[in-house]
């Protein structure tokens, strides 16, 4: 099953994440099929937190991928800050 999850990066106590399309099967931070957008849990005031491509997004789930819980609030809360 493909899943569009967080792949973690970034340093100790600075969590990056990277939104990605990947197989359920690969682990967290392993191979993907391609990067969707970013989140930065810890960005500050002035910097961008979470950046979507929307219609990778809306290509992947028409395909049958599945949002991780995470992913789909933040899919969720760009939807609300787009309107």
């Amino acid at each position: 099953m493909v899943i569009i999850r967080l792949s973690r990066g970034g340093s100790k106590n600075r969590p990056f994440f990277n939104v990605v399309v990947a197989d359920s099967r690969n682990r967290r931070d392993g191979r993907f099929i391609e990067r969707v957008g970013f989140y930065n849990p810890v960005a500050t005031e002035g910097q961008e937190s979470v950046r979507l491509q929307m219609e990778r997004v809306t290509f992947w789930q028409s395909k049958g991928a599945q949002l991780s819980e995470a992913v789909a609030k933040l899919v969720k809360n760009a939807g609300a800050a787009a309107a």
